[in-house]
């Protein structure tokens, strides 16, 4: 029983996919992201994927949905680095992908 409970909380958190939504308003949004010009500028280092299934984890590995109720995170992305809680940068290749700062790894969560 007890490893059972260990499972139940320990689960969600390995199976949680990365489906992200972008608002149009930053009062709606989970996060508050800025998208940097140079990799070693981010937090994050995103691919975007092409389905959801290919978005598990929390590993930079993106699915932009079309609806709100879809995603796990709507995200709002700022006009401004200082008004962000995270800092992204897109890369080209899938490997590339990935957390250069996981202090910031909860926000995904």
């Amino acid at each position: 029983m007890k490893h059972l409970l260990i499972l139940l909380f320990i689960l969600p958190l390995t199976s949680y996919s990365q489906k992200v939504f972008s608002v149009e308003y930053p009062n709606q949004s989970d996060i508050k992201v800025y998208l940097v010009e140079y990799e070693n500028q981010c937090d994050l280092k995103v691919f975007k994927v092409d389905s959801p299934n290919q978005s598990d984890g929390n590993n930079g590995l993106w699915h932009f949905v079309d609806y709100p109720n879809q995603s796990n995170k709507k995200i709002y992305f700022v006009e401004y680095s200082n008004q962000s809680d995270l800092k992204i940068f897109f890369v080209k290749y899938k490997n590339q992908s990935g957390w250069r700062d996981k202090s910031k790894q909860h926000l995904m969560y």
